[in-house]
């Protein structure tokens, strides 16, 4: 490589890193107790359990749960039931003040086996609502969504750009060298290069789900695209005022598409769903089908099949994206992986930032200092 070329990398390495690392910082502090959701709202006691029953026997019928979340939460408008994963016994209910509201939403645990709700899950102002919300979109709707995920693509601009000066910066040492007997903001450069390169896989592809992930727009072009298709010249159905059996919607849907269970159901009117049907999202029983979804459209008036189809490319691989952000996809040991990864990647950031602060302090024993030792890497001169 010329050093134009390398000159050339270093100023995108630098920059990329500059605009974005005190965002970066924020999403790693704040992604750290979100690997761990789950476990700190259980210790929170956050979490609803199912009890134990004698004899459970057959669940309860669908229309009895919506029945019993609308009547939990009178003058809400039920949006959406979900179905836990880890847990059969369990049913989750969404409801708003509208049907497309977001803002407000209340979360009710009911039941499966007997319909009963359970009771609230508490979600908006508690300690992880707050953490959340940081880190998805710094409580700035969908543009904190856009600007964090412009963010994230400048991380991986900047790991990429710091691949490219790595291997020619470093052409005169040993690979992992980290020259304990050199000035400080050397030995914290050979730290921030080492654990920079061998993270570089990694922080790619978390930068990159996450940027991937960032807010609803993938699902909002499906429903404006695939979901139109679907529907054809029943789009514009009005929503019915009496419902058909929500039991007999997820029934005509297991059947269109066996081997799949359901994930959750958007009611008519719903962001994930048209004014006049349902659309039960179907997934997998195995690691890689269960983090799949597949839309099957009901008619809400008839409970008529209308259409089913598997999802475009681009929500495929947010779906993809999402486990392999959190590392939630292989229990507990995956997790504490993930969240010593997002420490080591926290002082990449940290040195990453003391090296730029130094090499601008005014003394000009430090400039020369830096200058020596520190400049040479990014001019295209073989280190020391």
């Amino acid at each position: 490589m010329t050093n134009k070329a390398l000159r050339q990398w270093s100023w995108v390495h630098k920059w990329t890193s500059l605009v974005c690392t005190l965002f970066l910082l924020l999403l790693c502090v704040t992604g750290l107790p979100l690997v761990f959701y789950h476990e700190i709202e259980h210790v929170l006691g956050n979490e609803v359990e199912a009890p134990e029953i004698e004899n459970p026997g057959v669940n309860a019928s669908l229309d009895t749960i919506v029945t019993n979340s609308k009547a939990h939460f009178p003058g809400k408008q039920l949006q959406y039931l979900s179905w836990d994963e880890e847990e059969p016994a369990l049913v989750y209910a969404g409801l708003g003040d509208e049907l497309d509201s977001e803002d407000g939403n209340r979360y009710l645990a009911l039941d499966a086996r007997t319909g009963e709700a359970l009771g609230e899950i508490p979600f908006q102002g508690t300690v992880m609502f707050y953490v959340y919300r940081l880190h998805v979109d710094i409580f700035a709707g969908l543009a904190g969504k856009l600007f964090l995920g412009f963010m994230g693509l400048l991380f991986v601009a900047s790991i990429v750009s710091g691949i490219v000066v790595y291997s020619p910066s470093m052409r005169k040492l040993d690979f992992g060298s980290v020259r304990h007997h050199r000035p400080r903001a050397v030995r914290w450069l050979d730290l921030h290069n080492l654990l920079g390169i061998v993270l570089a896989a990694w922080m790619i592809v978390v930068g990159g789900t996450g940027a991937s992930i960032r807010g609803r727009i993938w699902f909002s072009v499906w429903r404006n695209d695939q979901l139109t298709e679907m529907l054809g010249a029943h789009k514009d159905n009005p929503r019915p005022e009496t419902p058909a059996s929500l039991e007999t919607a997820i029934q005509t849907a297991r059947d269109k598409v066996p081997g799949m269970i359901p994930s959750f159901v958007a009611f008519p009117g719903t962001l994930y769903s048209s004014t006049g049907h349902y659309t039960v999202f179907m997934h997998g029983d195995t690691p890689l089908t269960s983090k799949l979804l597949q839309p099957v459209v009901i008619d809400a008036a008839t409970g008529d099949f209308t259409d089913t189809r598997e999802m475009p490319w681009y929500v495929t691989t947010l779906l993809i994206s999402q486990p392999l952000h959190f590392g939630d996809y292989g229990g507990m040991p995956l997790k504490i992986l993930w969240a010593i990864l997002d420490v080591i990647t926290i002082v990449v950031l940290v040195t990453g930032l003391y090296l730029w602060f130094r090499r601008r302090r005014p003394n000009a024993a430090n400039r020369f200092a830096d200058d020596a030792e520190i400049a040479p890497r990014y001019a295209g001169a073989p280190a020391e």
